[in-house]
């Protein structure tokens, strides 16, 4: 019978400049799991990465514009804020009391993944700058300092549509597939599958934050062993284009009525 854990990887608080590997490396060690083994996936708060990467900006260095001025009115967001979150997004979709929903290299997502939480006080932390290079530095690290290869992914928080509540998503991947093609595979009756992709990356980060931290557990990372995939040279997350997304899709129409 195949053995599965899945175990949250307590850390010291990460500071900017600080070696995630190394934290990783000590946190696992102390951890339930023990050792780095051949073929565990390493999931990893973006909020981490982030601030090792000293991606933290404060607020009271902030000015902001007009635009930002007028959607802070509007949605009821500190327009300093508002000027971050200008400043990361790639477009500005609409907004709700509180949020801007933005388009961010081809996703879609609140404030630009721009968060006050886990931040230094007065501040917010951005998303890493490149995530799916993060995680292949963090995995490359990993191998050079413990021997054996491995999957890193970069989680983020999200909510979903009509949905209440946030699950993980990964950002980022290094060393395993981020989508897995389903196509073609028969179903019960036999017949071919026309369009199932399995968002694996996506389903072992949700899979980690069950046992990582969102708050003060000082609980950045998750360790998942057992399950079986095979560690290669795979990078990147896979997007789509936004006219191939049903919700997209969906706005565009809705903007262009």
């Amino acid at each position: 019978m195949t053995s599965f854990l899945t175990v949250g990887i307590k850390t010291r608080i990460i500071c900017e400049g600080d070696t995630l590997a190394e934290a990783l490396v000590e946190g696992i060690t102390l951890s339930e799991a023990g050792y780095l083994a051949e073929g565990d996936i390493i999931v990893v708060a973006e909020s981490a990465v982030a601030t090792s990467e000293g991606r933290i900006v404060r607020l009271d260095t902030v000015i902001p514009g007009p635009d930002s001025l007028i959607l802070g009115a509007k949605y009821g967001i500190d327009p300093r804020l508002v000027e971050v979150v200008r400043t990361e997004s790639d477009e500005i979709v609409g907004g709700i009391p509180g949020h801007l929903l933005c388009m961010k290299g081809g996703t879609l997502l609140p404030n630009a993944g721009v968060d006050a939480s886990n931040a230094p006080p007065g501040c917010v932390v951005l998303l890493p700058r490149d995530p799916d290079r993060s995680a292949r530095d963090i995995r490359q690290e990993l191998e050079r300092r413990t021997g054996v290869r491995t999957g890193v992914i970069i989680a983020d928080s999200r909510t979903h549509a009509m949905r209440s509540g946030c699950s993980g998503v990964a950002i980022g991947c290094s060393g395993i597939p981020s989508v897995i093609d389903a196509r073609g595979q028969p179903d019960l009756f036999g017949r071919p599958l026309e369009v199932t992709k399995k968002a694996l990356a996506d389903n072992i980060a949700s899979a980690a934050e069950i046992v990582m931290g969102e708050a003060a557990e000082s609980t950045p990372a998750a360790l998942i062993r057992g399950l079986g995939i095979p560690i290669g040279d795979y990078e990147g997350i896979e997007s789509i284009a936004a006219e191939n997304c049903l919700f997209m899709g969906l706005l565009a129409g809705l903007k262009g009525k």
